[in-house]
Parts: C-alpha cells; structure tokens; sequence
C-alpha cells in the first residue's frame, strides 16, 4: 500500500473523506490535489493520495486499488486523473458508496462518473451532463499569495507534438524583455539540454534554475506571489498554473505545428479573453478555477 496523509481540517463535525487515485505522474496528481485542496479551503475535508502501480495490468491494477483503499479512512469522494486510472476509479467509488470525479474528457462515458471535470478547449461543442464542470485549462494548486507581489520570471519548455523550437527566436525574446534585470529562468524536463547553456552565453544578469535543482512546490510558491511571469507557448499547463498565480503573464511564441490543436484554440480564447500581456492583461484577476470547480461541487451536495 502506498499513500499520504496530505490535509487536515479541523471541525466540530466529522470531515468528509477524499481519496485520490494516482497514476504517479506529476501533472495529473497535481490537478487532484488541486481541487482536493480547493474543496478543502471551503469545507470540513480530509484527502489522502493512494498511488497505483501502473505497470500492472487492468484487474490487478483495480485489485490493488481495492486493496489498498482498505488502508485509508471510507472515501465520500474518489478523484482521479489520467486514463489509466478511470476503471479503478469507478470500482473503488462503487465500492464505497462514494462520489467520483473524473480530470478530463474520459475515453469512457463521463455519465458512468459522479462528476467530470475537463478543460473547455477539449470539448468542440459544450457538453451536456449536469456533473459535467468545464474548466479553462488543467486544474492546478497556484493559489495566490497575499501582500505586494514581486519577482520576475521565465519558465521554458520544449518541442512537443504541437508545438516546435526556435532557440535563437527564444533568447532574442528573452534578451529583449530582460532587459532591466532582476529575471529567473525555470526550465523543465523538455527543454532541449543545451538552452540554459546557451542562455548564459548570450543574456547576462539572470538566476538560472534548472528543474533537477528545484523541490516540488518551488513553482507553485514561486507563481503565487511573481509580479510577472513569461511562459513559452508549447507549456500550456505553465501557462494556466501562471494565471492562477494572480501575476502579469505573457507568452514566449514557439512555432506551431498543428495551428488546429485544442489546446492553441484554448490559449487563442484566453488572448480574446484578454488574459496576456499585450492583451489587456496586465490588470486582471487571477484564474481560480480549481476553487470554481471545488465550489459548484460542494454547493451541490449540501
């Protein structure tokens, strides 16, 4: 059994149980924790994260769900994110008589959930369903900080699937915008080796961080209280978790190699929205839709 005992509420009524189902990838369990935490901030609520091993086959997988849930207090609640954890998701659910809820447009039906959570850019048409929440982007755990915000920041990417890499495009952006000093610079796991190298080379007067040498949370609390944060394009998670963070966000431009992706429809909506810098964000209200989400759930269940 794997798992951790994350939250606790204090309350004079017993606190509602949240168990969350994790695939073990860093993305996805963040959107759990970040509606567990959200429904946490505004209701009596305990969660605990229950860890999968998804190098098993399907019924072993859902066993060991089973199995393991045994070891954490009844779930009223059962969250989950990633495809591979959709079956253990509902069995466990079913077998507690609790409530489950679904990261992402499912592969499955999302009537076969309690609650389906999904950015809107994945849906071409809004869904119907009274427990579908369509939200703008991924969930995430940026909560704003309170007081004056400072710090300025870079946070790059990669080459993926939609998007490609012009490194020369990228430092000569960087150059530009860094240029009255006091900037950071993040990378991740995609970011091509040689870039913070190169970086060095060309633009002085930056803190450089590379994603090996930052402890989980640094980004979060780093988002929480930044005055601006600048996020390459192809980083659309980075991008949402920069607007939860209240600060004044802009987008680094990176080719596109697939212009009708649903997720460059989702950041075209967010520029009509006026959420970047350069479009009217430099005076907006931070995302918190993890709390949007957290909220609509909570009131429904009263």
């Amino acid at each position: 059994m794997s798992g951790s005992a994350l939250h606790f509420q204090k309350s004079l009524s017993k606190p509602r149980q949240i168990l969350i189902l994790s695939d073990g990838k860093a993305g996805h369990e963040n959107q759990s924790l970040g509606l567990a935490e959200a429904m946490a901030r505004s209701a009596p609520i305990e969660f605990r994260v229950l860890r999968l091993e998804m190098g098993k086959s399907l019924m072993p997988r859902i066993r060991q769900a089973l199995d393991d849930s045994r070891g954490f207090p009844r779930p009223d609640y059962v969250i989950a994110a990633g495809h591979g954890t959709h079956l253990s998701l509902l069995r466990v659910a079913k077998n507690y008589g609790a409530r489950s809820i679904v990261l992402m447009k499912p592969g499955i039906p999302m009537s076969w959930f309690g609650w389906c959570i999904a950015p809107e850019h994945d849906f071409k048409k809004p869904p119907r369903g009274k427990r579908v929440i369509t939200s703008k982007g991924a969930l995430n755990r940026v909560v704003p900080a309170k007081g004056e915000r400072s710090g300025k920041l870079f946070l790059i990417g990669g080459p993926s699937k939609i998007h490609g890499y012009d490194e020369d495009g990228l430092l000569g952006r960087i150059l530009e915008i860094s240029a009255g000093g006091g900037w950071q610079v993040a990378d991740s796991r995609r970011t091509p080796g040689m870039f913070l190298t190169n970086l060095e080379k060309q633009v002085s007067g930056l803190e450089i961080f590379p994603h090996q040498e930052t402890e989980a949370g640094w980004l979060a609390e780093k988002l929480a209280s930044a005055e601006e944060v600048w996020v390459t394009e192809d980083s659309v998670s980075m991008i949402y978790e920069a607007l939860s963070g209240g600060g004044k966000v802009g987008v680094l431009e990176m080719p596109r190699l697939r212009a009708e992706a649903r997720v460059i429809r989702g950041l075209e909506a967010l520029r009509t929205d006026g959420c970047f810098i350069g479009s009217g964000g430099e005076d907006r209200k931070a995302l918190a839709e993890a709390d949007r989400c957290a909220a609509i759930i909570l009131d429904a269940e009263k």
